[in-house]
C-alpha cells in the first residue's frame, strides 16, 4: 500500500509553528503550556462527538479539525521544549495500530468486532510484559490504572471492566452477568430501606430532616453513603451485561439521552401550541404527548 501524501496536513503543521514563532508568532498561543490548554482537547473531542451524533457532516469536518488543532498545539508545544515533534506522535501511533491489529498485519484471526476488543486487550498486556522484561520503568500496580480517573463514570466503568475480563476475571454467560444485577438490586433495595427518608422518599441529603422530622447525624449519612455505593454497583453490573451483549453502554445511554431530549421537545412544542408551558400539564397529559411522539418516531 502506498502511503497517501497530505500537503494540507504539513502546511497546518506549519501555521501552527508560525503561531509559537517567537520572533513574529502569536502572543497567545506562545503563552501556552500542556497544562493550561488541557482542558480544550475534552472539549473538542466532545463537540465533535456532538457533530457526529447529529450527523451533520459540515460540523464533523470543522469538529475535528478542531481536535486536529488540539493534537498539533500539543505537539508543537513538545518540540519547542525539545521533547517530541509530531513526527513522533504520528510514528508513535502508526507502530502501535499495527502492533494491535495482528489479524490485520500479522496472520492472527478475529471473526467479530467483540474478539477484536478481546485481542486488542491481550496485545496491551503483551505489550506491558515485554516492556518490563526489557527493563522499562515498574508498571502500574493496577492494570486498571492506566484507565484515567476523570473519564466519565460509565466509560471508566467499560474500561475497567473490559481490562479485568482480558485478564479472566470475567463471567461465562450473560445469564451469569444478569444473576450479579439481581443480587445487587436486592442489596441497594436493602441499603435503600435502612437509608432514613425525607418524607416524599428521597434519601436525606445533609442539612436534611428525615421523615421523623429529624436531621440525619453521621450515622444516617452513612447509611445513604452505602445506598449511593450500592446503586453504583448495581450501574457497574449493567455496564457488564452491556460489554457481555456487544453493547456499548455508552454509546447506548447517549442514544436514549438524545431519544428523550426529542421526545421532552415534542411534548414542549405541543404545550407551546396550546398557549402553555410545559409545567402546567398534568402527568397524564405528558404521558399522552409523550406516547404521540413515540408513535410520530414510528416506534
Amino acid at each position: 500500500m502506498t502511503p497517501a501524501e497530505h500537503p494540507a496536513f504539513d502546511h497546518f503543521v506549519a501555521t501552527v509553528a508560525a503561531l509559537r514563532d517567537p520572533e513574529g508568532g502569536c502572543p497567545w498561543n506562545l503563552a501556552q503550556t500542556h497544562g493550561s490548554i488541557g482542558d480544550y482537547l475534552i472539549e473538542e473531542a466532545y463537540e465533535a462527538l456532538d457533530a457526529i451524533q447529529a450527523g451533520d457532516t459540515r460540523h464533523i469536518r470543522e469538529e475535528l479539525g478542531d481536535v486536529l488543532l488540539q493534537v498539533v498545539l500539543h505537539s508543537q508545544i513538545a518540540a519547542d521544549q525539545g521533547e517530541f515533534t509530531i513526527d513522533d506522535v504520528c510514528r508513535t501511533i502508526d507502530e502501535k495500530m499495527i502492533r494491535r491489529h495482528p489479524h490485520v498485519f500479522a496472520g492472527a484471526q478475529a471473526a467479530n468486532a467483540n474478539e477484536v476488543s478481546d485481542l486488542w486487550e491481550q496485545v496491551k498486556l503483551a505489550e506491558k510484559a515485554a516492556a518490563q522484561e526489557g527493563g522499562a520503568p515498574a508498571a502500574p500496580a493496577s492494570l486498571l490504572d492506566d484507565v484515567p480517573t476523570h473519564f466519565p463514570a460509565l466509560l471508566q466503568a467499560q474500561k475497567i471492566s473490559r481490562k479485568a475480563a482480558a485478564a479472566g476475571f470475567e463471567w461465562d454467560t450473560v445469564d451469569e452477568v444478569w444473576a450479579k444485577v439481581a443480587e445487587e438490586r436486592a442489596e441497594l433495595e436493602e441499603a435503600y430501606a435502612a437509608a432514613p427518608k425525607t418524607p416524599d422518599g428521597r434519601m436525606v441529603q445533609p442539612g436534611e430532616a428525615d421523615d421523623g422530622g429529624d436531621a440525619a447525624g453521621a450515622g444516617g449519612r452513612a447509611l445513604v453513603d452505602a445506598a449511593c455505593m450500592e446503586f453504583g454497583d448495581l450501574l457497574f453490573a449493567l455496564v457488564n451485561v452491556g460489554r457481555k451483549m456487544g453493547i456499548d453502554a455508552e454509546a447506548a445511554l447517549r442514544a436514549s439521552n438524545g431519544k428523550f431530549r426529542r421526545r421532552f421537545a415534542a411534548i414542549e412544542r405541543a404545550a407551546a401550541e396550546e398557549g402553555r408551558s410545559v409545567e402546567d400539564l398534568s402527568l397524564e397529559q405528558m404521558e399522552a404527548l409523550w406516547r404521540r411522539a413515540k408513535e410520530d418516531e414510528g416506534l
